[in-house]
Parts: C-alpha cells; sequence; structure tokens
C-alpha cells in the first residue's frame, strides 16, 4: 500500500509495478476505498483488458455501495492476482484517522506500507497545479498571497503536506520492517536504483524488466505547472519552515537538504530537537 505521493509519483510507481510480471496491479491506479470508499469519478475510465480486470471491477462497484468500510470484502478484491503481488496506491490514505489505520493494520498484518515523501513547498505546488489541470478548483490569481492562503489553508490541502505528522500516524501501527520511506528527489536523480529498492522491499525481482517502460518513464514530466513567483515561494517556505527542518531532522536523506533550498538553516534546530530528546530521557530515567 503507498499512502504518501502526489500525482506524478503515483503514476509512476503504478505503472512500474502494472508492467511488471512479479505483480498483478487493479485496473484502477487510485481505489480511493479507504477515504471515499471508491465512489470517485474516474478520467480515463478503468482498465478492463481481461477476466480479472472485469471481476475486480464488478466486486468493487458492490463493495463501494455499502456505507462503511468492510475490510473482509476488500481485501477479497484482490483474490484474481493469484500468486503475484499486488497493492493498493492511494495518497490520499496519507489522510485516514489513527483509529482508521489501526484498524486496517490490525485486519492486514503482513501489510507492507510504502510512503514517498516530497519536499513540502514542493508538494504543495505540484498538488495545487494538478488540482487546476483538472479543473478541480476554479483557476486563481497564482500571484496574490492571499489566494494562495485560501488554498494552503483548505483542510484537505494541509493534511497532506505534513509529511511527518502522516508518518507519525502509520508507524504508530505499522512494524518497522514494514514500512518504507522513499523520496520524490530519488525519482528524479536516480529513478532506476529507487525502483529497485522499492521492488526488493515488496518481495519482487528487481533485475525483471517492467515490459518496455524504462525506470525513468514518468508521463507527468513535462506537464505545465503554475508559475511560481519568488515572492510567492519565499511565503510557502516561511509557512512550511518548521516543517522542513523537522523533515530534514526526522526523514534524513534528501530531506536533510530542503531547508537550504529557502536559505533556512538546521544545526541550530538539531540542537534543539537534541535538547527535546534529552530532556524526555531524564523525565523517563527519574520516573
Amino acid at each position: 500500500m503507498c499512502v504518501g505521493a502526489h500525482k506524478s509519483g503515483t503514476t509512476w510507481l503504478y505503472r512500474q509495478l502494472d508492467s511488471h510480471p512479479d505483480f498483478w496491479m487493479p485496473p484502477i491506479k487510485e481505489l480511493h476505498y479507504f477515504d471515499q470508499l471508491s465512489r470517485v469519478q474516474r478520467s480515463p475510465p478503468p482498465r478492463c483488458k481481461d477476466e480479472r480486470d472485469l471481476r475486480f471491477l464488478e466486486s468493487l462497484n458492490s463493495l463501494s455501495a455499502k456505507p462503511y468500510v468492510d475490510l473482509e470484502n476488500y481485501g477479497r478484491l484482490f483474490e484474481p492476482k493469484g500468486s503475484l503481488l499486488s497493492g493498493d496506491i492511494s495518497p490520499n490514505y496519507s489522510t485516514l484517522s489513527s483509529k482508521l489505520i489501526r484498524q486496517i493494520v490490525r485486519y492486514f498484518p503482513n501489510l507492507k506500507v510504502i510512503f514517498l515523501a516530497r519536499d513540502p513547498v514542493q508538494r504543495f505546488w505540484s498538488h495545487l497545479s494538478m488540482e487546476v489541470h483538472y479543473r478541480q478548483i476554479e483557476p486563481f490569481d497564482v500571484t496574490n498571497i492571499n489566494e494562495v492562503n485560501r488554498n494552503l489553508l483548505r483542510r484537505g490541502m494541509r493534511l497532506r503536506s505534513y509529511p511527518t505528522a502522516v508518518l507519525k500516524r502509520w508507524k504508530r501501527y505499522v512494524h518497522p520492517d514494514r514500512f518504507r520511506v522513499y523520496f520524490f528527489d530519488d525519482l528524479q536523480t536516480n529513478p532506476t536504483e529507487l525502483r529497485r529498492s522499492i521492488l526488493r522491499f515488496l518481495g519482487a525481482d528487481p533485475d525483471k524488466p517492467s515490459g518496455q517502460l524504462s525506470a525513468d518513464y514518468n508521463s507527468w514530466v513535462g506537464t505545465e505547472k503554475l508559475p511560481l513567483t519568488s515572492q510567492v515561494r519565499s511565503h510557502l517556505a516561511k509557512f512550511f519552515k518548521k516543517e522542513l527542518k523537522t523533515c530534514a531532522a526526522r526523514l534524513g536523506g534528501p530531506a536533510k537538504e530542503w531547508p537550504a533550498r529557502y536559505g533556512f538553516s538546521v544545526i541550530c534546530f538539531f540542537w534543539q530537537l537534541a535538547d527535546y530528546f534529552d530532556l524526555l530521557v531524564w523525565r523517563d530515567w527519574i520516573a
């Protein structure tokens, strides 16, 4: 299950797995079952190339008609995969409540979870661009700080924009051996190694090719984004300043470079975190 991503990362991961010989992926790229019971408008229409796809779609239609989350029949959706691997790549699962995450993980204790993290500033602007591109929101003056804030403060947008909060909810219930954090930065700089690492974690053979797809194939590359002025970029950086530094401290890897993109120093913040953890240890010791 992939719980944290965005349109570009989701599309890349789904196509890499869907065309890999060790996988059978659902005919729908994003199921949105746990956040919307799969009651979403889809464009283009779902794939339906064989009997397995047809079975899946029929079962999903019946399942989504129920007014509640049915974990047993959700699991049965994937029966067409047989002995192959499969999964659910829905980035909106990053917004799920702790209660629902606990239920999912308890019912599927062997579930493996992937979180594809991205710089919060870049992720927000990419997501906003996607919403305008798909006419999910009305076009607006992207140079107007107040208009940007109106979108920035939407509840759904805020829930997706704080990687450390998402990780905290999921890691509370998923065993560390079954949880991996990857970075969108690596998709941009070294997609081949990212693909290998993900496939290895999921139990697939990374040496098998994904059909005719190269590891760096991404249909979203080159898609036009909203123009980002230096003033708006600076405003977003200040808004996400604390989260950028927290990501650097807790996620490591490419996230360590995120604050510097906006001129922020993380050295002082690391010391603040160290003092905080020392205080917690001291409190535990004296208790």
